[in-house]
């Protein structure tokens, strides 16, 4: 994989002996000279070794995938690393000498010891001294205080930027619960597989506090590790097959023995923790570099920890049902605040296996903010309420709890516990925090964790509207027949440069029954293109049914999103076979994404045939919020005119994963008027109880009219945004809500 050390790393590591013809390498910009060549940063770039019999068909696969290929290497039985420019040898060293990582350098290094015992940050002291008729105002002050710390408050804004459900085998949405506000500590994803089923999920969480690691870096790094460790195990991972990588960033080294201390310091710690748990870290990267002329970087280690584990293992961290109590498994420390490992140890076992066991059915972990955060992100994600227990003090609510958990458990299950507890609470439906006589409501929590960021990384739109939408439900009998029935439909998948959903479609339509053919668009050039026409016109001939997949093509440029992806489609060719396949064999066409960006520029939605837009038509533009946007959505059936929702209930509610930058559908009232009258309007944005509203919160596009998806005058056609093909066994579990609206096998049993 090219990087930072360009075709000088990324091929020179691939085996010992090697001459690299630097001409032949392919680049964007001319005027490089050899040395630039040879070292140039390269992202978006692979080196691979194949066989010299092997190299032409290598070569013929890149192309099939419009993927420029050249061969710029060959492998040298002599021990050498030779680089060639214009003919010339520019490099040539021998392997060896690489090997030894250049001149041996050592240095000396003063070690800084920590002033004072940790009580500020491995303690809370800061209501020891609290007087008892002050102890509610503090207490709650405290509490909205900490939930509004750039450390805890809410990211959702910023998080749901980045594509969380590509794939589908995002076991944890980012944030999870009805009302996706519990925040994950670990992702976990499934083993993805081309063909067949997998049960593997792998696991990876991280550990970091600079204010701890600012006091000491010895045991910042410690507990970095056992943070990381943690969070595994309450997600029900077993933490004895934990592989450790970590990123480090430190100031600026000197000659200054003292500059190293905290390097040295912070590895010394991770090493003692690896030693503790037993276990190894397999990779990491560092820099050197934070200092900016006297200001220098907290001294980071990042502790990251990988794990796997199968889907059955895995539970989700918002809270589940009132009555059940909250505990919490504390880890021990020494006089030094250094960690007891055997306890540790010990005690994670018991957590694993009380998760295994059902006894544990949610799980968190706090850090040096404490469990009232830990607690009110649980419960944020259901809206469900906490009393608790008073005899805790005030100060133990705010206390740093590193590497501690705490669990959610039925309250008849309380006598499985093995390990000894602390009494955190008890889980209610009242929507609120109480402790004693102090009382936090729902929403003064919620206002305190989202505000912090709302101004820099809005989760909703500015202007939202929060109006109900009243609509209809479209019910008929007058539904299109198939009249060419085919055993086992085939459909044709194009891709583009850009799509990024063929393979979670292509697995959507096999596992409803049918075949599928999926041909890559090749633009490399001018005969790439024609002959792409003409495999893309015969795929279309030997197909019942289109999908146009979701992605980026063509990275949305020039002119918006499917611009490129539409326009290939109004070839004459292609258009003709498009036409046949909808009017001489009753096919069907299907947009998701990106697809139905191109069926809507094609016309084949709402018109149902390739006719263009004009000025007026529907379209589909950028989100009010002005960002890419990743989420759960929740979508109500309203017609049920179409083939392709015959498998879903008329008003029933779906949630699906939305993600696109350009998904909010417009359209002139005539035409909404009339996609509304003629049944057209398949699916609108709703909440979770099937209210079809304008909020931002649900309608996350500001789409008008909530219109998620439409189809053509006779269903055929069916275009939407909400990616119905990212799903799966043990995908999204902690999203509420049924997520199938069997649209795939929808599509085949209208030609069986």
């Amino acid at each position: 994989d090219f990087g930072a050390g360009g075709v000088s790393v990324a091929i020179g590591e691939l085996a010992d002996g090697l001459k690299v013809d630097l001409d032949k390498v392919p680049k964007k910009y001319e005027g490089l000279d050899g040395t630039e060549l040879a070292i140039s940063e390269s992202q978006e770039r692979m080196a691979v070794v194949v066989a010299p019999k092997d190299v032409k068909k290598f070569l013929e696969y890149a192309a099939e995938e419009n993927l420029e290929a050249v061969e710029v290497a060959v492998v040298t039985e002599s021990p050498r690393l030779v680089l060639s420019w214009r003919g010339k040898d520019i490099v040539n060293i021998s392997r060896a000498f690489l090997d030894t990582n250049g001149a041996h350098q050592e240095t000396k290094v003063l070690v800084d010891i920590p002033e004072k015992k940790g009580d500020e940050v491995l303690d809370d002291k800061s209501f020891t001294e609290c007087e008892e008729k002050n102890i509610e105002a503090d207490v709650k002050a405290k509490w909205l205080k900490t939930l509004n710390d750039l450390n805890v408050c809410s990211q959702k804004g910023l998080v749901e930027r980045f594509d969380s459900s590509i794939g589908a085998g995002s076991v944890y949405m980012p944030y999870g619960g009805k009302y996706q506000l519990t925040e994950v500590q670990t992702m976990v994803a499934k083993l993805p597989v081309l063909k067949g089923t997998c049960d593997t999920v792998t696991m990876m969480s991280y550990g970091f506090d600079p204010y701890l690691s600012s006091w000491s870096p010895y045991h910042g790094a410690i507990y970095a590790v056992i943070e990381s460790v943690a969070k595994i195990v309450a997600a029900g991972g077993d933490f004895n097959k934990i592989r450790f990588t970590y990123q480090e960033y430190f100031r600026r080294m000197t000659e200054d023995p003292s500059r190293w201390s905290q390097p040295f310091a912070a590895l010394l710690g991770a090493y003692n923790a690896q030693l503790g748990f037993g276990l190894p870290s397999i990779g990491g990267k560092d820099s050197m570099s934070g200092t900016f002329n006297d200001i220098d970087v907290p001294p980071t280690l990042v502790s990251f920890a990988v794990d796997v584990a199968k889907e059955a293992d895995i539970i989700t961290p918002e809270l589940k049902a009132a009555g059940n109590k909250l505990v919490m498994f504390r880890i021990a420390r020494d006089e030094y605040d250094l960690p007891d490992y055997d306890q540790i140890k010990k005690l994670y076992n018991a957590v694993h296996d009380m998760i295994q066991n059902k006894t544990i059915v949610s799980a968190y972990v706090p850090d040096r903010t404490g469990i009232v955060a830990a607690v009110s992100k649980m419960a944020f994600g259901n809206k469900l309420g906490v009393a608790f227990n008073s005899e805790l003090k005030a100060a133990q609510l705010f206390s740093p709890e590193f590497g501690c958990i705490i669990a959610e458990v039925p309250a008849d299950k309380l006598g499985g516990v093995t390990e000894s507890y602390t009494l955190v609470g008890e889980v209610n439906d009242s929507a609120a925090f109480t402790y004693g006589n102090v009382t936090v409501t729902m929403d003064e929590a919620l206002k305190a964790w989202t505000e912090k960021l709302d101004k820099v990384f809005p989760a909703k739109a500015a202007k939202s509207d929060s109006a109900v939408v009243e609509t209809k439900l479209y019910d008929t009998k007058d539904i299109h027949i198939c009249k060419n029935k085919v055993a086992k439909p085939t459909v044709f998948i194009p891709v583009f440069p850009g799509t990024n959903c063929e393979y979670d479609s292509t697995k959507a339509f096999e596992r409803a029954g049918a075949n599928v053919i999926v041909k890559v668009f090749r633009n490399l050039d001018a005969q790439g293109i024609r002959d792409s026409v003409d495999e893309f016109t015969k795929a279309i001939d030997q197909s019942q049914i289109i999908m146009f997949p979701g992605g980026f093509s063509a990275g949305d440029e020039p002119d918006g999103s499917a611009k490129f992806f539409a326009t290939a489609f109004r070839n004459a060719k292609m258009k003709e076979a498009v036409q046949k396949l909808l009017d001489e064999r009753d096919g069907l066409a299907l947009g998701i994404c990106n697809g139905f960006q191109a069926l809507i520029k094609l016309g084949l939605v709402p018109e149902g045939k390739i006719v263009g837009q004009n000025a007026d038509s529907p379209t589909l533009t950028f989100n009010t919020i002005n960002r890419h946007i990743s989420r759960m959505v929740y979508t109500k059936v309203v017609t049920n005119k179409s083939p392709w929702l015959a498998g879903a209930e008329l008003g029933g509610v779906y949630v699906t994963p939305a993600s696109h930058g350009e998904g909010r559908f417009v359209a002139p009232k005539e035409w909404i008027d009339k996609l509304f009258a003629n049944g057209q309007v398949a699916t609108q944005y709703c909440d979770p109880e099937g209210n079809v509203t304008m909020d931002s919160e649900w309608n996350v596009n500001g789409s008008y009219m909530a219109i998620e998806g439409i189809t053509s005058p006779d269903g055929r056609c069916l275009g939407k945004m909400a990616h119905v093909e990212r799903r799966g066994r043990s995908v999204a579990i902690n999203i509420y809500g049924e997520q199938d609206l069997k649209i795939f096998e929808s599509g085949v049993k209208y030609f069986q």
